[in-house]
């Protein structure tokens, strides 16, 4: 059969039996996969790789979602909330440190306090890095003037994780309250791009009741809606969340991992401008996970510069790996981590999706 998985990547468009074969491939036409994504890589963006310092700068949440481990009703976590100075400070060790761009994340809270602090926030982060540092918010569902008003602020990347694209899966991974709508998601993601954010999404790779066709509808949700960034990893179960009861129906974390790095090689192949981030969870099964996953196709590294001493408690999923690093020791391996896979890191660079930035070419060249 290695004849077919050949003939399958001469072609530009894929049709789903396609995609379903690529997620189902194995030894010699796995390989053929992930070589074929990271030709791709390499011909379109090169082996740079750009930072997202990323600030966890609060685990208070007001969404119950069924895999979360800062869900509202865990009663087993400590909370806690940054302060605007260690916030800032952070920020502050970015810049100097020349990671380009910072990343703000927290649970999500819809509070006019919340939303005021997050826009004074942004401005303040702009004056310390005389507006050289990028600012990407992961801050959940807000409404339209919440993400205009950020906007506005000088904040350019949202990313908004759909976590699956079939509604009725969605629907089991959330409370059936108005809290957790999987239109209103959708409504938000369409929002941040209509305001003009580079808009990034993702998916939660191996959850129970998940197979490989809703896999491969991800694929083309993100495709079909035009996506600019992607950050999607293996689904890592929580021992305080409702979903842990149907631990026994997973996948092994192997399978789950392998998954995502096909996940991964799938998509920089249909998508092969768009920014695909290596994230931490890849990691927390395997202690080169990031850095595989860089060598088939992705391109954005996202180091914890969240203080220390928060780190533990900012747990979505167990065995998050580096809650017991500081900014400072990130920074020491990241540099020798990617050398030995012959990637180097983008300094001082916004690193901004080349997808986006060509959609933007041609909504000027056709508004002329």
């Amino acid at each position: 059969m290695n004849l077919f998985i050949d003939e399958i990547l001469k072609k530009e468009e894929f049709n789903k039996d396609e995609i379903v074969y690529m997620l189902n491939t194995k030894g010699i036409e796995q390989k053929k996969l992930f070589t074929k994504a990271s030709s791709v890589k390499d011909s379109l963006l090169g082996n740079i790789v750009y930072l997202r310092g990323i600030i966890e700068f609060s685990n208070i949440c007001s969404k119950n979602c069924y895999y979360c481990g800062i869900r509202k009703d865990n009663e087993n976590v400590i909370r806690y909330n940054l302060t605007d100075d260690e916030i800032l400070k952070a920020s502050k060790f970015a810049y100097e440190n020349n990671y380009g761009s910072i990343v703000l994340q927290s649970g999500e809270i819809n509070s006019k306090t919340f939303i005021k602090r997050i826009e004074n926030l942004i401005r303040n982060i702009k004056d310390i890095s005389n507006g050289k540092l990028g600012i990407t918010l992961s801050l959940g569902e807000q409404d339209e003037e919440t993400y205009f008003r950020w906007f506005e602020a000088g904040a350019h990347r949202y990313l908004l994780r759909i976590e699956t694209s079939n509604e009725t899966l969605y629907s089991k991974l959330h409370p059936d309250d108005n809290k957790h709508s999987y239109q209103y998601r959708l409504h938000c993601i369409k929002t941040l791009q209509k305001i003009g954010y580079q808009t990034g999404t993702g998916v939660m790779i191996g959850l129970p009741f998940q197979n490989i066709e809703d896999l491969a509808d991800d694929l083309i949700f993100m495709k079909n809606i035009d996506i600019d960034m992607v950050g999607m990893g293996p689904y890592i179960e929580h021992n305080n969340t409702p979903l842990i009861n149907y631990k026994s129906a997973l996948l092994p974390l192997t399978e789950r991992f392998e998954l995502t790095l096909k996940m991964i090689a799938v998509l920089r192949i249909m998508m092969q401008d768009i920014n695909i981030a290596a994230t931490t969870a890849l990691q927390s099964i395997d202690q080169n996970g990031r850095e595989k996953a860089i060598l088939i196709g992705a391109n954005v590294f996202m180091p914890n510069i969240t203080p220390g001493k928060y780190r533990d408690y900012y747990k979505l999923y167990e065995n998050k790996p580096c809650t017991d690093e500081d900014a400072e020791d990130c920074k020491n391996c990241i540099d020798l981590r990617l050398s030995l896979i012959n990637n180097k890191i983008g300094y001082n660079e916004w690193g901004d999706s080349k997808h986006f930035a060509l959609k933007q070419k041609n909504i000027l060249a056709n508004n002329k």
